[in-house]
């Protein structure tokens, strides 16, 4: 799995989390999440017979990189979040933006970020990212929904939907 993907992950994870109970502190709770995320992966590869084992090391350039653009999709989405809700809103006939699941609501929220903003990024790549990461962290469903929402605003775009620098 790309960097990318890894980050969108992990910025649905915070955006999630956000959406359940709004930190004070943004940036606190930002540190705290990326912190608890790099140890929890840690932790998945440590040696269970070391009963004294090594402290963690600094994080990576990868890790550096990872960080960035999930902050990058994490802030963009929050100081956006009325706009994007009013643009699914909009496309998510006969749905309350309420009454959806959260995870799939903060896919959303993160896809359509990333196809109004984000214009290094192609609006196809949000959209099948977001369906791929439907599948994977919601209901075997979410991915039709999620698509046929990202695909009604992905109408209203007045740029190209192909070109792009990256995924």
């Amino acid at each position: 799995m790309g960097m990318r993907r890894r980050a969108r992950e992990k910025a649905l994870q915070f955006l999630y989390q956000h959406d359940m109970n709004p930190p004070e502190s943004l940036v606190d709770s930002l540190d705290h999440f990326f912190e608890s995320q790099r140890l929890a992966a840690l932790a998945e590869v440590a040696d269970p017979s070391n009963p004294m084992p090594d402290p963690p090391p600094p994080p990576t350039s990868d890790d550096a990189a990872l960080r960035l653009f999930a902050e990058r999709l994490i802030r963009g989405v929050l100081e956006n979040q009325n706009a994007l809700d009013a643009e699914i809103q909009k496309h998510a006939h006969n749905w309350d933006l309420r009454r959806m699941a959260a995870v799939d609501r903060n896919i959303l929220r993160l896809a359509a970020y990333e196809m109004r903003f984000r214009t290094d990024i192609p609006p196809v790549v949000s959209i099948n990212e977001a369906v791929e990461i439907a599948k994977r962290f919601s209901t075997p469903e979410s991915g039709k929904f999620v698509n046929g929402i990202l695909d009604r605003i992905k109408g209203d775009l007045l740029r190209p939907l192909r070109s792009g620098v990256e995924s």
